[in-house]
């Protein structure tokens, strides 16, 4: 490991040391607020607050959460911090019962007040260590130089990531050509050919390598992995997740005879039923909230262009049922009058309050309305229309799994980058990841991170 790496983890740890010693000196003051002297003086505590500290290092180690992973979102952390904190907090309560028993009245309140305050400032704490880690590797402070084996559309993307996030601390140096390609790709040089691996890791001093090659056979990937090896390095393989994917194994028998079920979906029994009740709940609130800003929104298309409010389309859902669409119109009431077509940026068939409402979804807050009746869910697979569904179906494998599930006002690939005129084929991928590894917290996550996307989405036209 780095000497910054190092110099972070030292930080995030002293960061979380203080927080923790901050909160609960807050919680005493706090029950002291509410019983007087009867607390008893704060040295009396020491021991406790020792325990705590202590307890809470532990579990957080426990819980890897000083291995921080480059791109962990804030949201993914808070729940391992949540789960932690919790856990740290009765370890605490456990030892000092044992430790000083019949010696220190630690009040319930007091409990209270330090798991909560523990929480929201080790949260805090975290973000603005993350934000000041991700400012420091922009400039250089503990980056990492990466080599990308692949030119074609995954190594492509993988390269554009690291452009995009300057902030996770990779500095790509170049790509590796497995066949005949090109002598550049987004202006970062191809610097030779799978036998120059090892000399260029050399030469360019790079600390991991990324393998971008998802149609590559296994015996290939063990033999570039081996090149790499040979110079230490770390290596990464990005998966052709049509064959490898991220849910777990479960094991089950046919008449006792073992079988591995390695893809499933995760959307079952009570599972639904939570999903549904979610749906139901959040797009009637939803509907009532954001009444007055539809009503506008309305009102603006009416008065801007002739035709209806509404643009009605069939789209493909669960069980590759069609179903009818709801959106604000954004086109002029002719623009598909030869034939559809996928939107482009600056596309000319859009009425100025269609531009305003696509850049920030406005459009399709009416699906609220198919959320609530149940054709859509609020988080799915985006919905296609069913020729681009018939055309789709017949050259992307695994394309028509995607409608095991609900389709979905947001979902895994669009707050992940893909959507509009971007790659079916990745963005499927994303879909079967989502349902088969569903759950509610993911699902919360996905609302979430929509919502900030809304306003900084490059892909909303």
């Amino acid at each position: 490991m780095k000497r910054s790496q190092v110099a972070f983890v030292v930080a995030l740890l002293l960061c979380d040391v203080t927080a923790a010693t901050t909160a609960f000196y807050l919680a005493y003051l706090l029950r002291r607020a509410r019983v007087g002297e009867g607390i008893g003086p704060f040295h009396n505590y020491l021991g406790m607050l020792i325990i705590h500290v202590t307890g809470l290092v532990v579990i957080f180690f426990f819980y890897k959460l000083y291995q921080r992973k480059r791109a962990t979102s804030h949201l993914d952390e808070f729940y391992q911090v949540f789960g932690a904190v919790s856990v740290s907090t009765l370890l605490t309560i456990a030892l000092t019962s044992f430790i000083f028993k019949g010696q220190l009245d630690y009040h319930r309140w007091m409990v209270i007040y330090n798991w909560g305050l523990t929480l929201v400032l080790i949260t805090l704490g975290r973000v603005i260590h993350a934000r000041v880690q991700w400012a420091l590797q922009a400039r250089g402070v503990g980056e990492d130089r990466v080599l990308i084996v692949g030119t074609g559309e995954v190594g492509r993307m993988i390269l554009q990531k690291i452009v995009e996030a300057p902030g996770l601390g990779y500095r790509a140096v170049g790509l590796i050509d497995a066949n005949s390609g090109p002598k550049s790709v987004l202006g970062f040089p191809v610097l030779g050919k799978i036998d120059d691996i090892p000399s260029v890791i050399e030469q360019h001093r790079v600390d991991e390598v990324i393998i971008a090659l998802p149609e590559a056979s296994h015996q290939e990937i063990v033999g570039i992995i081996s090149l790499c090896e040979r110079e230490k390095v770390g290596v990464r393989v990005f998966p052709d997740v049509f064959q490898i994917m991220a849910s777990e194994v479960s094991i089950g028998d046919l008449g006792g005879l073992p079988l591995l079920t390695v893809r499933d979906i995760a959307l079952r029994g009570w599972r639904l039923t939570l999903k549904r009740a979610m749906d139901i709940v959040v797009s009637a609130v939803g509907l009532v909230l954001l009444s007055p800003l539809m009503m506008l929104t309305a009102l603006a298309i009416k008065l801007e262009s002739p035709g209806p409010v509404f643009y009605i389309q069939e789209r493909m859902g669960l069980d590759a049922r069609p179903f009818p669409m709801i959106k604000f119109r954004s086109m002029r009431a002719d623009a598909e009058a030869n034939g559809p077509g996928w939107t482009t940026p600056d596309d000319p068939r859009r009425t100025r309050i269609g531009a305003f409402i696509r850049r920030f979804s406005l459009d399709e807050l009416p699906q609220l309305i198919n959320v609530l009746v149940g054709d859509m869910s609020l988080v799915g697979p985006r919905p296609e229309r069913p020729i681009y569904v018939e055309q789709f179906r017949q050259s992307i494998p695994r394309y028509m799994d995607r409608h095991r599930e609900k389709a979905g006002l947001t979902g895994w690939a669009q707050i992940n980058g893909l959507r509009g005129d971007t790659s079916i084929a990745e963005r499927t991928k994303y879909d079967l990841w989502y349902i088969e590894n569903w759950s509610l917290a993911l699902d919360i996550k996905i609302l979430i991170r929509t919502l900030f996307l809304v306003f900084r989405d490059r892909n909303a036209y």
